[in-house]
């Protein structure tokens, strides 16, 4: 009989024998299409075999420990993904576990100690959970991007060993803002540990504390007067108890006064964080704004909304929006926002933003209150830059209703679709302010954003350029693929590139790949609905642009595209409906411009000129609103036969796009589907006096 060390991975179904009570039929039909659909891909993707199928569970087996903990990641991942909005008894979900050893193999089956470890280890998982043995964390290090937390000695049945277990803990995979790593060592400002090894740390708040201040500016002298700002606060406090507490943090990871190699002290000054911090770029300079964090996606935290009121009993109404608003912004994939428990932790804390930023490792906070008169409600909400302290974005929203779950489904979407496009701006800000050496994939990203927005074709070549350096800096940045798609078709609908079979098919792989890499996306989908249209696939369009607004509710982007799919389809009163929501959810979007530009058009093909004038107006007033908008204002104008105002329009369409014919409009709305609308903008155009050629 054959010996040899492999990776062995256990599942179970959890709960199979209820899920069978409830639907025998239903249960077995989805059992086989996770396995299909799910299971097996994975396994084969990553180098894995299947060694049996046992009724609720399987077992199978990987060459490579790396290989084995990337696919069970990416396995429950999925299934989280399948099972979102599913009722309790249709949800299907796996434990499991992983164990390096010996085993026996006889007939392509698997037996011995390494296969009972992996079953005793998937018996310690949570429902959609993963543990694993102490022999597969040793082989992992950091190639597998998740957080392992260690469960500690673990006694199970017909082991006569303890095993020492560590748990995926999927609630901080995607939060590595929140980790600070140096050494062995790692800082989790989201629940407040210091661990070593993964093993828990015993360690004092304010030392916590200290340690997260000096390691957030890691080789920058942080001065005695800014340590006594940021732990103490106002309260008066002596040398001899900071002195204390830098002992006690020297202590807690291994370091003293004589060896300094984590925090040196730089005599009158203050001290310095000197161990290297393992999440940073390693070609940043020491202290450069370029490096490491800046490079990573930003950080938000809501605070809980203050009640104004006088009854505390309506305090649920101030922790039921600034719930919604969390679960509404985290729909933003490009965003990390805090978990609701540590953010509320900060109730009614009178520390500062930027203190509080620091310990939630937020970049962003976002703060709010409540007001009721009877039925009317003020909300007001604000979010401040967490290290300037100065105030992003702030608005106030007055509302009368009886339904409060209307009132906060509205506020939730309104507020974060706002926050997104404003933080959106800021990032970009923030980019274009980095010095150019040592850019990182995020900082790349941005700066094809801020050359995206600017709406010239000049700005849409090197928007290309900064999304694909990004890519090749990091394959798997999802956004930046969907970016680079939806670049490449406004080059043939609104800038100087002709409409080209190999463009389109480039922007769909590159609009497929963004899906590919992350699927609960809502941008990818609604670039991609935008790339299905350019190509004439309305009903996929259409198809695609409806999923995006079920991901992110809040994306006023997503309505625009939707909006302006309908019209082509002739369904123009779905059309404008879809505009009046986008323009409601971001009146200051990037893109307003073409909300108010695209429902013209869809005025325009209703016959309704005159409001199509007055939308194509609304447009043009607005920055960086594209030749396009008034195109549509002249086309209009020349249905209504107002020679005065068909010159003025059709001078300023000239002086702004002089090849404007209406060869050339023929030439670029190519992608409209209904021959009689393309008849109808041309007419408008010839009849205001535009050339044909």
């Amino acid at each position: 009989m054959e010996r040899k060390l492999t990776t062995v991975v256990a599942m179970d179904v959890v709960g199979y024998s209820r899920l069978m009570e409830v639907d025998e039929s239903g249960t077995l039909q989805r059992l086989k299409e996770v396995f299909s659909d799910v299971v097996n891909p994975a396994v084969g993707r990553h180098g894995g075999r299947i060694v049996k199928l046992m009724g609720d569970g399987a077992l199978a087996e990987f060459s490579s420990v790396v290989d084995a903990l990337q696919c069970v990641v990416e396995i429950q991942r999925q299934l989280t993904s399948r099972n979102a909005g599913a009722g309790q008894t249709r949800r299907l979900q796996l434990r499991i576990g992983l164990h390096l050893g010996d085993i026996m193999l006889e007939g392509g089956d698997i037996y011995g100690d390494g296969v009972n470890v992996a079953a005793r280890l998937e018996g310690l998982a949570e429902p959609g959970g993963i543990v694993l043995s102490k022999q597969v964390y040793d082989h992992i290090g950091a190639k597998v991007p998740v957080r392992l937390v260690s469960l500690g000695e673990q006694s199970v049945k017909n082991i006569s060993r303890p095993i020492h277990a560590y748990r995926v803990d999927f609630g901080s995979d995607e939060d590595a803002a929140h980790l600070v790593r140096f050494g062995d060592f790692e800082l989790d400002t989201a629940h407040f540990e210091l661990r070593e090894k993964g093993e828990r740390v015993p360690i004092e708040p304010q030392v916590f504390d200290l340690l997260v201040l000096l390691a957030r500016n890691p080789n920058r002298t942080i001065t005695k007067e800014e340590i006594f700002s940021e732990i103490w606060g106002d309260r008066i406090v002596s040398e001899s108890a900071l002195s204390s507490q830098i002992k006690a943090a020297r202590r807690v990871v291994g370091d003293d006064g004589a060896a300094q190699h984590t925090i040196t002290t730089v005599h009158g000054r203050g001290f310095r964080f000197v161990a290297p911090i393992a999440n940073t770029q390693p070609d940043a300079a020491p202290g450069d704004s370029a490096s490491p964090a800046a490079s990573a996606r930003p950080t938000a935290a809501v605070l809980p909304f203050t009640n104004l009121n006088a009854d505390s009993s309506e305090d649920y109404l101030a922790d039921g929006i600034t719930e919604d608003i969390t679960t509404s912004l985290a729909k933003n994939r490009w965003l990390t926002v805090i978990a609701r428990n540590p953010a509320f932790a900060f109730r009614g804390s009178k520390e500062s933003i930027r203190s509080i930023g620091q310990k939630l490792g937020a970049d962003y906070v976002v703060t709010g209150s409540v007001r009721k008169a009877g039925s009317r409600f003020r909300i007001t909400v604000q979010i401040a830059d967490a290290t300037s302290e100065q105030s992003v974005w702030s608005e106030r929203f007055d509302r009368d209703t009886v339904d409060i779950f209307e009132l906060q489904d509205d506020i939730s979407h309104n507020v974060a679709s706002r926050i997104e496009a404003e933080l959106g701006l800021v990032e970009q800000k923030k980019a274009e302010r980095r010095p150019r050496k040592n850019l990182g994939a995020w900082d790349l990203y941005q700066l094809g954003l801020s050359e995206f927005y600017k709406f010239t074709p000049e700005a849409n070549r090197k928007c290309q350029e900064f999304l694909r350096s990004a890519i090749e800096l990091d394959p798997g940045l999802a956004y930046a693929h969907s970016r680079l798609a939806y670049a490449i078709v406004l080059s043939m609908v609104y800038f100087d590139a002709a409409p080209d079979d190999g463009r389109m098919d480039e922007a769909l792989l590159a609009a497929q790949r963004g899906i590919e890499l992350d699927d609960q996306d809502a941008n990818g989908f609604f670039t991609i609905g935008r790339v299905h249209l350019a190509r004439r696939e309305y009903d996929r369009a259409i198809e695609a642009l409806q999923h995006a607004i079920g991901l992110n509710p809040a994306l006023a982007v997503s309505y625009c595209g939707l909006g302006d799919s309908y019209a082509y389809e002739g369904r123009l009163d779905e059309a404008i409906s879809q505009f009046e929501i986008a323009i409601q959810l971001s009146p200051h979007d990037p893109f307003r411009w073409a909300f108010y530009s695209y429902r013209s058009l869809a005025h325009l093909f209703r016959g309704e000129y005159a409001d199509a004038a007055s939308w194509a107006r609304q447009s043009i007033q607005l920055p960086r609103a594209l030749y396009w908008a008034h195109a549509h204002l002249v086309s209009a104008l020349g249905h209504m036969g107002d020679e005065s105002q068909v010159r003025s329009a059709l001078g300023d369409l000239k002086r702004i796009k002089p090849e404007f014919s209406v060869g050339f409009a023929r030439e670029h709305l190519f992608y409209l589907k209904r021959p009689e609308q393309i008849d109808m903008y041309l007419d408008g155009l010839r009849k205001a006096g535009v050339s044909e050629q």
